[in-house]
Parts: C-alpha cells; sequence; structure tokens
C-alpha cells in the first residue's frame, strides 16, 4: 500500500504542477507590474478572447490573426496597457500562424521559464508594463538575431506610423 501511494505520488505532482499558475486568478498581479487593474477592471478593458490570452496565458487558434496580413509601417503594442512592443521592420513570415517578429523593442518584454507543456521548456514572453502574456520566443529565428517571437495577435494593437505608404 506504501508503494503505490508513493508511485501515486511522485507521478501525480509533476503532472498537477504543470500550468497551476494559469489556474490561480492574478498570479500576474504578485509579481508588481507597473500597470496593474483588478480582474474585473481587465476584463471590461480587454473583453473574453483578448482576456483569456493576456492574463490567462491562452493561445488563439493559428491563422486567427488579421495581423498576419498586416504590411503597414508601424508598431506593434500591448493590446492590455499600451506599450510599444515590436516595430514591423521586425515582422516576418515565419509559416507558424501567428504573428512573428526577430526582435523587440528595448526594455518592452520580459520572459519567463514556461514548463506547461509535457515537450519539455519554452521561453514565455509577457508585457514587461502589466505582465499579459503575449506568447513565446524560440531559437529559429532569422538573422540578425536567431529569435522567433511568436505572438498572439490578440495580446498586439497595430499602430500605424502616421504618413505611412503600405
Amino acid at each position: 500500500m506504501r508503494r503505490r501511494r508513493l508511485m501515486t505520488l511522485l507521478l501525480a505532482t509533476p503532472v498537477l504542477s504543470l500550468g497551476l499558475a494559469r489556474l490561480l486568478p492574478g498570479s500576474r498581479a504578485a509579481e508588481g507590474f507597473p500597470f496593474q487593474l483588478s480582474e474585473s477592471e481587465w476584463r471590461q478593458r480587454l473583453g473574453d478572447k483578448a482576456y483569456a490570452v493576456l492574463r490567462e496565458e491562452d493561445t488563439e487558434p493559428p491563422g486567427s490573426s488579421p495581423l498576419l496580413e498586416e504590411k503597414r509601417t508601424g508598431t506593434y503594442a500591448c493590446a492590455g496597457c499600451g506599450q510599444d512592443l515590436f516595430r514591423s521592420e521586425t515582422k516576418y513570415d515565419s509559416g507558424t500562424g501567428w504573428p512573428s517578429f526577430y526582435d523587440v523593442i528595448d526594455g518592452a518584454v520580459g520572459t519567463r521559464e514556461d514548463r506547461s507543456l509535457f515537450l519539455g521548456t519554452r521561453t514565455e514572453v509577457h508585457c514587461s508594463r502589466c505582465g499579459g502574456h503575449l506568447g513565446h520566443v524560440f531559437e529559429d529565428g532569422p538573422p540578425p538575431t536567431g529569435l522567433r517571437y511568436c505572438i498572439n495577435g490578440l495580446a498586439l494593437e497595430f499602430r500605424p506610423q502616421t504618413g505611412a505608404a503600405g
């Protein structure tokens, strides 16, 4: 009987810990980001789908973002707090189904280890101002950085450059 309990505990602990932070409302707020709102304010500001992505670390379906087709010159900002994150010059078609960038605006994003999948460790990307989940960064991008910031379109707001041709 002891052996069965021990085996159950050893097998269940990693499974239960995976993604547990996603189930805790406001877990990001405890990290002390400069821009903070209550859960109800976030819900009102973002709507259901963007809230799920930015505040609950959900992922939008691949190919669903209108930003995949955005070709104008401008800036991609956080849909949660408005902080500028990416410049259009760094956007490229990665073929993944999500808007992808090879570089960020200095200081605009933070990263942390993400072990929510059984596939190993990924690097989660979030807005440095509000902590909103943006997506993940991978080391298979183009030069000059070799990085691929794979970002949920629902986490972004595109701001065209004034007077930019497109």
